[in-house]
């Protein structure tokens, strides 16, 4: 960037331009709060104070591994504390994060530690394993392993490598960070999903981090001192960026290893949680269960959900529970949530059941972080805000990712027309809130005619013995393709494929009724979106 002077002579200095970055969200959380409880995770219980400690000797550690300012670091680690310190510790020696999905299968790991160029990697001891099947597979050279073991979970050392707690022991308390020089340096590198093909790596900048972070305090209309309940998988677009924003607000990060009812209902009652983010089926998850999992607990729970737009149905239910429900959108490429369903309660505060579901399972606006989001045609015009014609959601801001790491050809098609193209397909109400249809691969054809999937799921999730659902395109020699539903019961339902059928051709036109309907447990990633391109392998099949 330089120092360049503008036509009236004044200049950026130290005084009056420091690089945006989320790393000095913790400095400033441990100046005014040392004392505060930072960080949870059952007897693992750290202040402020504590946890900067333990992430300065980190980034001190990794420098004394031989770790660059530019450098790779990979963890392969559920949401536990390390994986939280490490999402400061990285950054604060100049490095880059690059947290894996932990479960992935060992040819991918090896695919992103070859393509990232990863030189340490810290991984939870129950993942060694596949790591050591991965680094068989690779080929460029093998990174350090440090092993994360998890006492409290009964996970505990399974090789001779060094422990993390052992790295952090060698670190030196005083060590100075690295801070970025310029805001368009890299702070992590995110592999998307990698559905169709090798994953693609995404790279986020320090300015998108941090204003990311900013933003997302106002749209959860957040006060100091939140609990926040890791859901979210860290290696999930860096958690949303959840773990940079909660030191803004001193507040706690309360880890979760295993995302169950039981944990989830024990957090909310005996941590206080007040806030937490997750896809629908976590939603899904509460809703459904059993009275013998649940607590009672006082507080209302804030919750972000995305992934995929949530059954009315689920939003119905579980808002009576003590949940408060903002629907936000986003993608890997713009660091988690970008667009949010902000309420109006002049205009919707008497709406109730349904009719308050179906405005929350909207998409809604640009989070501040975004100069621009909106729905746009094959040509770059915006399409009408009817609520009917349909187009690609389209983004532009600060919380937009740099590219697709060693990909120009990928980076040039996402970023043409001076947006960036989502690949889902929306329509847009007149007061400009945005509603996805589809993702454009999801789309059915039947006959002429388009036919949104997340329409039909949203009819069959509202049947008391529906748990989940997901509708796919099935290859028809009459109407070239039909939809069909993947249904997954919920505990002691039958399924009944007849009813089903019936049930939702009294709310759907004909031609949108699912024409054959399947009953099993549906295949889902780490994050619990449904694997839609597996199920449209086993529609072409039947």
């Amino acid at each position: 960037m330089g120092w360049m002077a503008d036509e009236n002579g004044l200049e950026k200095r130290k005084a009056n331009y420091v690089p945006l970055t989320p790393l000095t969200n913790l400095r400033r959380a441990a100046r005014i709060w040392p004392g505060r409880e930072a960080l949870v995770y059952g007897s693992f219980r750290k202040t402020y104070a504590e946890y900067i400690d333990r992430v300065t000797r980190l980034a001190s550690a990794l420098t004394t591994l031989g770790i660059k300012p530019g450098d790779v670091v990979a963890t392969i680690l559920p949401n536990l504390p390390p994986h939280a310190e490490a999402h400061f510790g990285v950054p604060a020696c100049g490095a880059v994060l690059n947290a894996i999905n932990t479960r992935l299968e060992p040819d991918t790991i090896a695919y992103i530690l070859d393509h990232g160029g990863a030189k340490v990697v810290l991984c939870d001891s129950q993942f060694i394993p596949v790591l050591a099947e991965a680094l068989e597979r690779m080929e460029g050279p093998a990174p350090t392993i440090i092993e994360c073991p998890d006492d409290q979970a009964g996970v505990h050392v399974q090789s001779d490598h060094q422990t993390y707690e052992d790295l952090l022991a060698s670190g030196d308390p005083g060590f100075d960070w690295i801070l970025p020089e310029d805001e368009w340096e890299s702070i992590a590198l995110n592999y998307t999903s990698g559905t169709t093909g090798r994953p693609k790596g995404v790279v986020y900048h320090h300015r998108g981090a941090h204003q990311n972070a900013m933003g997302q305090i106002l749209s959860w209309r957040m006060q100091l001192y939140p609990r926040y309940l890791t859901i979210v998988p860290l290696f999930h677009c860096n958690g949303w960026c959840h773990t940079w924003m909660i030191p803004l607000l001193g507040g706690t990060v309360v880890c979760c290893r295993d995302i169950t009812a039981p944990a989830l209902f024990s957090a909310f009652a005996d941590e206080g949680v007040t806030h937490f983010g997750g896809a629908p089926i976590v939603l899904n998850m509460l809703v459904n269960a059993p009275e013998d999992q649940r607590r009672p607990f006082p507080q209302t729970v804030e919750v972000f959900t995305a992934g995929a737009p949530p059954a009315p149905a689920t939003l119905a239910a579980i808002e009576p529970m003590g949940f408060n429900v903002t629907q936000v959108y986003g993608l890997t490429e713009v660091y988690g949530p970008a667009t949010e369903c902000t309420w109006d309660d002049d205009l919707w505060g008497d709406l109730q059941g349904d009719a308050r579901a179906a405005i929350k399972a909207r998409q809604g606006v640009a989070m501040p972080a975004y100069d621009d989001i909106t729905v746009m045609t094959s040509e770059m015009d915006q399409i009408p805000m009817d609520g009917q014609a349909t187009g690609e959601i389209m983004m532009r801001g600060n919380g937009v990712m740099k590219g697709y790491y060693k990909n120009p050809k990928a980076t040039e098609e996402a970023f043409s027309g001076g947006y960036f193209h989502t690949g889902d397909i929306a329509v847009q109400h007149p007061d400009g809130y945005i509603q996805i249809s589809d993702r454009a691969k999801d789309i059915i054809i039947s006959g002429g005619e388009n036919i949104s999937s997340v329409e039909v799921e949203g009819v069959l999730m509202g049947h008391p013995d529906v748990l989940l659902c997901a509708v796919v395109a099935k290859p028809d020699e009459k109407w070239g393709e039909v939809p069909c539903a993947f249904v997954e019961l919920k505990d002691g339902r039958t399924g009944d494929e007849a009813a089903l059928i019936a049930y939702a051709r009294e709310r759907l036109a004909g031609f949108k009724t699912p024409k054959k309907v399947v009953f099993q447990e549906l295949p889902k990633t780490s994050t619990g979106k449904i694997q839609k391109f597996e199920l449209r392998q086993s529609a072409k099949a039947l």
